[in-house]
């Protein structure tokens, strides 16, 4: 059945190869990111001219997560959403101490506030139609730790958190929540991380700075390695298979790609997960009933 799929974050990576895969699936697509009228505008214009030439449906919209404005004023242009695959989001990498407090609220707000500025906007119209599917992008780094990725860590256990607590809200008024934690892709998102401003701190993390550059030459030879699981592809097949999937048979997180062995902590803590629902009593918020 056809959607009406909204996705953030579409200029380049997960939320640009989704909103052309989702397309091609049948669906309509809200494609929303920053500066369609400016740096993006090239993105924007592939989008359309790959709509009109495969004959799809997608509408591409100015939306910026951090702004309840410019997240108000897209979602206002919109028929209506079913599926809100909430993607934008970016990444702060460098010892915790290397960032100031303003740099590390710009994190949580684009990682995590962003994410509930959009839900909070179409959520009205899902709660009216007792119906509806949000999608948030988390990480393996939602479920572990790594040095040198602390701030970014706070914003994806911060996010797991939320939309945990989002499911059981929002599933006895017939809206689903679920959590997909990819690992490294080749999405130049390791290409994009931040460094923190702080003057005269990395000099005492040498041993950090070594840790990040290893990781990222590892990760590098992995995304040129065929037998990998790093084909953003992946990803995207994940986003189709969950709004394909019948209400109440969602699980409530979905690990993608290379998981560093956290794949494992899903598994071991997700009957503590639901003992704890039965525990109080709702264990029939663990999703909508279909």
């Amino acid at each position: 059945m056809s959607k009406k799929v909204l996705i953030t974050g579409c200029s380049s990576g997960f939320g640009l190869d989704a909103a052309k895969a989702l397309a091609k699936k049948g669906h309509h697509v809200y494609a929303t990111m920053r500066a369609s009228d400016g740096r993006n505008a090239p993105k924007a214009r592939e989008l359309r001219d790959f709509a009109e030439n495969e004959g799809v449906s997608i509408s591409v919209h100015e939306l910026d997560v951090t702004s309840d404005e410019s997240v108000e004023a897209a979602v206002a242009q919109m028929d209506g959403v079913d599926v809100l695959i909430n993607n934008a989001g970016y990444g702060y990498a460098g010892p915790v101490e290397s960032f100031t407090g303003p740099e590390i609220l710009a994190q949580l707000d684009l990682n995590i506030v962003g994410t509930a500025r959009v839900a909070s906007a179409v959520l009205p119209g899902m709660r009216e139609q007792r119906d509806g599917l949000i999608i948030q992008i988390s990480s393996v780094a939602g479920r572990g730790a790594f040095p040198g990725f602390g701030v970014y860590h706070a914003s994806k256990w911060g996010l797991e958190g939320m939309s945990e607590g989002m499911r059981y809200e929002l599933a006895p008024l017939g809206i689903d929540v679920v959590i997909v934690e990819p690992g490294p892709f080749s999405t130049h998102f390791f290409d994009n991380l931040k460094p923190g401003s702080r003057e005269g701190v990395m000099p005492a993390y040498g041993h950090v700075a070594e840790f990040l550059d290893g990781f990222g030459e590892t990760t590098g030879q992995l995304f040129l390695d065929g037998e990998a699981p790093t084909d953003p592809s992946i990803v995207i097949d994940i986003f189709t298979r969950l709004i394909d999937t019948p209400k109440g048979k969602r699980p409530i997180r979905t690990i993608a790609g290379l998981d560093f062995g956290l794949g494992e902590m899903n598994r071991v803590t997700d009957p503590v997960r639901r003992a704890s629902l039965e525990g109080m009593g709702i264990q029939g918020w663990d999703g909508p009933q279909a």
